[in-house]
């Protein structure tokens, strides 16, 4: 049985919980079981870009999903992490035989990301992926 792989990056939580409902939500609408959703959590978005690559090297994975949420600091820290966790799933992207998709919220504001994140929403960033995901399998 092939899968569906998402990535879920544990740094803000708050966020990314709401990102993974909204995933699951529109996969099952589409008539995925849950069975067929393998789950890899990574402590951040830095680490997604790795993750992404060794998933989609996988024989029984079709399509990876990857899920996070970088929120503007003090520092430039947030600047950082944008573009090299951006730059590193483009490469990914690029180099697979199958979709990867970019689900990463990248907000000045926890509000911003938050409002991107609420799983009954229509604006659930999850959620669109999770649809564009389906999309490129035609599913």
């Amino acid at each position: 049985m092939k899968q569906i792989a998402i990535i879920l990056s544990e740094f803000n939580t708050k966020v990314t919980d709401g990102l993974l409902l909204g995933c699951k939500n529109a996969l099952f609408e589409r008539g995925v079981n849950d069975s067929e959703i393998k789950l890899l959590k990574v402590p951040g978005a830095f680490e997604l870009p790795a993750a992404a690559n060794q998933l989609t090297q996988l024989p029984d994975i079709k399509a990876v999903i990857v899920l996070g949420a970088i929120i503007k600091g003090e520092t430039d820290h947030y600047t950082y992490i944008c573009q090299a966790v951006s730059y590193g799933l483009m490469k990914v992207t690029l180099n697979s035989s199958i979709p990867v998709l970019f689900g990463v919220l990248t907000c000045p504001t926890f509000e911003l990301a938050f409002n991107r994140s609420e799983p009954d929403d229509d604006n659930n960033k999850g959620y669109e992926v999770g649809i564009a995901a389906m999309d490129m399998l035609g599913i």
